[in-house]
This record gives structure tokens, C-alpha cells and sequence, in this order.
């Protein structure tokens, strides 16, 4: 049985998290380097690599940290009655995911899209995204012929789409929300 980690790797670890969030609350999560984050905890650069794998391991962590914080708002609001409902309700957690193209492009690469053999805090986040839109659904207006988790992993993919074309400069010219609520209409409430 593994042994528990001794309370000076914990204080350590922490250290090292609470850097990182006042480095990204200054200048944005792609302003943080490894070696501004060691000086400010005051330990050597391979006591961050004991901790973590590399600065994007780092960065699972924070980020699906976020999106965890997002995800508790969604789960304790009222569930949405309309596809423009459902856009809405997700806005603010589109709003982080694309709030820079770095935390977008980590979520991407961490979250099991990319095929990565471990799971992490982000991956953990889309599986918890599915199910608490699959409750929103389940209890709104919206199609039955398909199972609510099979509707909500459509949502989640219309909104990785809709936040994917927000960084094409082909397809700028379009409100990442507004293309959103035309994916979720035709989605969750398919005219026949």
C-alpha cells in the first residue's frame, strides 16, 4: 500500500499552486513560466518536476480546477427550458475555456480528445460536464427519442465546435454564443 505523502511534500505542493494562481492572476495563465513559478514558492526547479511532470501538468490541474468551479455554478442553477437556455447557462463556463487561446488549446489536449493514456483533472471536468447537462436536459422540453446523455454529449460537442471556430479567422465574424444556440435548435429541438 502506498505510503501517505509526508505533510512537508503537501505544504510544498501547495506553495507551488498558490504561485502559480497569483502568477496567472496578474498576467493570464500563458504568462506562467516554471522557473518565475519556483522563485516565488522558493524551491529548486527539480522540486517542481518531483510535483509535476511538466508546466502543462500544472496547468491540468489549475485549469480543471476552474472548470470545476464553472461546472458547480451550472449545477446549481435552475435547469434551462430552451436551447437558447442552454447557451446561456454555459456561457460563462465558454467564457474561460476561450478566455485565452493557451487554456484552450490545454483543455483541448487534455481533455481525453487527444487520446492521452492518463486521466486528469480536465478529462475528469468532461465527464462531469455530460452528466450535469444530461440532468438539465432531462428535466427541460427538449427531445426524447435519445437518451439525455446522449443529447448532452452533442451539446458538449457543439460547444467545443462553437469555441473552436471563435479562434478561426475565417469564422470570426460570428458571436461564438450565437452560432452556439443555432448548433443546440437544431440539436435539441429539431423542427420536423
Amino acid at each position: 500500500m502506498p505510503r501517505a505523502p509526508q505533510k512537508r511534500t503537501l505544504e510544498t505542493r501547495a506553495r507551488l499552486i498558490a504561485a502559480a494562481e497569483a502568477i496567472i492572476a496578474e498576467g493570464g495563465y500563458e504568462a506562467l513560466r516554471v522557473e518565475e513559478v519556483t522563485a516565488r514558492a522558493g524551491v529548486a526547479k527539480g522540486t517542481f518536476f518531483a510535483h509535476f511532470q511538466d508546466k502543462d501538468g500544472l496547468m491540468d490541474l489549475l485549469i480543471g480546477a476552474e472548470i470545476d468551479r464553472r461546472l458547480d455554478a451550472i449545477e446549481t442553477a435552475p435547469p434551462p427550458e430552451t436551447a437558447e437556455g442552454v447557451a446561456a447557462g454555459l456561457a460563462p463556463l465558454l467564457a474561460f475555456m476561450t478566455s485565452e487561446r493557451y487554456v484552450f488549446d490545454v483543455i483541448i489536449r487534455y481533455s481525453g480528445a487527444a487520446a492521452r493514456d492518463e486521466i486528469g483533472p480536465i478529462a475528469v471536468t468532461f465527464e462531469r460536464q455530460v452528466k450535469v447537462i444530461a440532468a438539465w436536459l432531462a428535466a427541460g422540453g427538449f427531445r426524447r427519442d435519445i437518451s439525455a446523455e446522449l443529447l448532452a454529449e452533442g451539446v458538449q460537442a457543439f460547444a467545443i465546435q462553437a469555441a473552436s471556430l471563435h479562434f478561426c479567422a475565417l469564422h470570426s465574424g460570428r458571436a461564438m454564443q450565437e452560432r452556439l444556440e443555432e448548433y443546440l435548435r437544431a440539436w435539441l429541438a429539431p423542427s420536423s
